[in-house]
């Protein structure tokens, strides 16, 4: 008798969390980048507050390590962090790395914005 062994294929697809919110491959290298440089991995926490110009804001920070209620969602080994109170107002966007010549940083792509500000910083439903 012989046996069969099959490996599973290798795959580095964004994971769309089941609320619709994917990071992208973008975001995911520049993750890894910013982890080569610090030397250990770094996670992206994203928020969303009240105030702005618009009525909410995005809050963007490096983390080391995410507490036990947060989303996470991962592409190609790295990951971000959304918190049990800001995932609602996230649902369906994609978090992005996108580097023009007004200058680089994470975005917010948010279906749900009904408007936003100039800086993509804050936003209105």
């Amino acid at each position: 008798m012989t046996s069969v062994q099959s490996e599973a294929p290798t795959f580095t697809l964004s994971t769309r969390a089941p609320e619709g919110i994917v990071l992208a491959d973008s975001a995911a290298k520049r993750l890894a980048k910013l982890a080569e440089i610090e030397g250990h991995p770094v996670l992206l926490r994203v928020a969303v507050e009240g105030g702005g110009c618009s009525g909410f804001q995005y809050r963007l920070d490096l983390v080391e390590t995410g507490e036990a209620d947060d989303l996470r969602i991962e592409t190609a080994g790295q990951a971000a962090l959304v918190d049990p109170v800001s995932v609602p107002f996230l649902k369906g966007s994609e978090i992005a790395w996108v580097d023009e010549l007004a200058g680089a940083q994470f975005v917010i792509r948010n279906p749900n914005a009904a408007t936003s500000c100039g800086c993509g910083v804050s936003f209105s439903i």
